[in-house]
């Protein structure tokens, strides 16, 4: 075997290997972000969200109200981005993490909700600072509980 047959055999092993792994994993649904466009703490978590491998469709939009209010989400759970994946709705910082997890347990609810703006979580990082929040789950009839709690102890 020459060079080149010896490298042509190696490569078509390593796509045989690496391939299959490829297509098999899943693909992230898309987030439509419903967003201000003045607001630098949405970018940073549209930026958080591709991190983890989203594909984000930014709308830039004057009043995000109008988008929890055409998802349902009620307005108490406001924060400063309104945003859709896969049915749920995802309002205000949450990390990508917790979306993931909602993607995989697929509860029956309206979606996850961080609202106000707290620092610290993904989008409004200062520093090493990180006040405590919490993730909520909202179910259908708009009731709340506790979907997941940070700083993680």
């Amino acid at each position: 075997m020459n060079r080149r047959q010896t490298l042509a055999t190696l490569l078509c092993g390593a796509a045989a290997l690496v391939l299959p792994v490829w297509a098999a994993s899943p693909r992230l649904p898309v987030v439509e972000v419903h967003k201000s466009p003045t607001c630098g703490c949405c970018g940073a978590w549209v930026e958080h969200m591709q991190a983890a491998g989203f594909e984000v469709r930014v709308h830039e939009v004057e009043n995000t109200a109008v988008a929890r209010q055409r998802y349902g989400m009620p307005e108490r759970f406001g924060s400063c981005h309104t945003a859709v994946v896969a049915g749920y709705v995802v309002e205000g910082h949450v990390p990508a993490s917790e979306v993931k997890r909602l993607l995989s347990l697929k509860p029956r609810a309206i979606g996850l909700a961080v609202p106000g703006m707290p620092l610290g979580s993904p989008g409004m990082e200062m520093g090493p600072r990180v006040d405590p929040y919490a993730v909520l789950l909202v179910d259908p009839a708009g009731r709340e509980s506790v979907f997941a709690r940070y700083p993680k102890a």
